[in-house]
């Protein structure tokens, strides 16, 4: 694992960095066919960083050309798996020694905590990418139980050509959870990043050349999701698309496949996601620091974010209480002094969508108790972490995604009727359950409709486990574990008669 550095040699680094900025297409980084750029900011201090290649349709055009005739060939697809795992272990070998570049690229384009980066999304991308490379080889296809005089195989083929169209709050986990089980299926690889943070993928994509992994197998195309992710929604020599972002974008990948050729579409949306505290929970400190770094991780701006903190009444002051102690230690500041636990919000836009949402609790009659204020330095998005009480479950800031450091206390009157308002969502991604008691443990884990439940902590799971939504946070396949295979494939049954 790396160490941290100083602050004084991150921002020496930052200086003199090169930032990617051309698309990589074909193994080459190349300007956009029609010479368009836009601005990569660092939100830390409302800076321009640099122009980066904007895309359209032609070099969606010609990277899926390029993406279909190097799948055709079989220069990657037909390889071994074993061959495959050489080169992915290979980039994951080359990204584990450029962490830190990586980690300060991903903190000056997206806000991130350096701390965040160097100890947590490097090595969790590197770890993704390891265990995908040394699982392809392990998944055994069937063989179906026919007569004797019969023989039915059952074998997974690599779809083909591949879309993934990243967020901006994790671009280099979410960019491993997608490319490492589309790679070693034997896929070609098209990656949309946001348009926010496109240049640490541009920086994955020198490197897997690097590695040994053949021009036109991963290509990466920046641009504005009009230009880019739509036509690679509607483009027909693209089999699957994976998507993960808004609830509203994933509709419109749905739309684009029913258009076109049908593609597979695996979608990972939006959340609300609850912290639930039952009345037997205990170890009330442990609880706190669970719940605030549930609510606040990657200043709010994740998917599964426990935003709503739902508690039985009977805990709820004494509660309350720890929670704000905790809050006193995430402090915000320069993402790039590894002291601070919050860093900015990705960009003006969403820095003023929270700021909207902050006022709306206030009018609809949430008590403001901890937070709420901008943070002035360096000319950049930084909000203070942001508590509400006194709020119901049907309040806005209860009930809608705001992907900010803002959170809510609703009371319950009992176990039952907590879970009834954890479940009362249109989301269903993940919740944690907080409880002392196994029966309860078991019952109401099963009871919460989300994909995730994690009890007595806040996790995700891990690489083994599925990552996925119920209802509007979820559709078509998992990404993470063995399941990931399974979007990235078709399945082949082939009958022999022996007779």
């Amino acid at each position: 694992m790396s160490e941290l550095l100083t602050k004084h040699a991150y921002v020496a680094l930052a200086k003199d960095i090169e930032l990617p900025n051309k698309a990589f297409i074909n193994g080459e980084f190349v300007s956009a066919i029609n010479g368009n750029t836009m601005a990569t900011e660092n939100p830390a201090t409302g800076e321009v960083l640099t122009e980066i290649s904007s895309c359209d349709s032609h070099d969606v055009n010609l990277a899926v050309a390029n993406a279909k005739a190097v799948f055709e060939s079989g220069i990657w697809s037909k390889l071994a798996p074993n061959e495959r795992k050489s080169a992915v272990l290979k980039l994951a070998d080359l990204i584990e020694e450029n962490t830190t570049e990586l980690a300060v690229l991903e903190t000056l384009e997206a806000g991130k905590p350096i701390h965040e980066c160097v100890l947590t999304d490097l090595p969790e991308t590197i770890s993704c990418l390891r265990w995908y490379a040394e699982a392809a080889d392990k998944v055994y296809d069937q063989i179906s139980p026919t007569a004797p005089d019969t023989l039915a195989t059952i074998r997974r083929e690599a779809a083909g050509v591949v879309a993934c169209v990243l967020p901006w709050n994790f671009p280099l986990m979410m960019l491993a959870w997608k490319l490492g089980p589309a790679l070693m299926m034997g896929n070609s690889v098209i990656v949309k990043p946001a348009e926010s943070t496109s240049m640490t993928t541009l920086k994955i994509a020198e490197l897997a050349i690097k590695a040994g992994i053949p021009a036109g197998v991963f290509n990466v195309l920046p641009g504005l999701g009009p230009k880019v992710g739509e036509p690679l929604g509607l483009h027909n020599d693209v089999d699957v698309v994976s998507f993960t972002g808004s609830t509203a974008t994933g509709r419109h990948f749905l739309n684009y496949s029913a258009l076109s050729n049908l593609k597979r579409v695996v979608l990972e949306c939006g959340g609300k996601s609850p912290s639930v505290v039952l009345s037997d929970a205990d170890n009330l400190d442990s609880i706190a620091d669970h719940i605030v770094g549930a609510a606040l991780w990657n200043m709010g701006q994740n998917c599964t974010a426990n935003s709503r903190i739902i508690i039985h009444k009977n805990l709820k002051v004494e509660l309350t209480r720890k929670i704000i102690a905790k809050l006193n230690d995430w402090q915000t500041g320069d993402p790039l002094d590894p002291q601070f636990m919050l860093g900015s919000i990705i960009n003006h836009q969403q820095y003023k969508k929270i700021l909207n949402y902050i006022e709306i609790g206030k009018k609809e009659g949430a008590t403001l108790i901890y937070g709420g204020n901008v943070i002035s330095l360096n000319n950049g998005y930084f909000i203070e972490p942001t508590l509400f009480d006194d709020v119901s479950p049907t309040m806005t800031i209860a009930t809608e995604e705001i992907f900010g450091p803002v959170f809510a206390l609703i009371e319950a009157n009992s176990d039952d009727e907590a879970i009834a308002i954890a479940n009362d969502s249109c989301y269903g991604l993940q919740a944690s359950l907080y409880t002392r008691d196994l029966k309860k443990a078991h019952l109401y884990s099963q009871a919460l409709k989300a994909g995730t439940i994690s009890v007595n902590c806040f996790s995700e799971g891990d690489i083994s486990t599925p990552f996925g939504g119920f209802k509007l946070s979820g559709f078509g396949g998992r990404d993470n574990s063995l399941m990931a295979f399974d979007q990235y494939s078709e399945v082949k049954t082939t009958w022999f008669d022996l007779s």
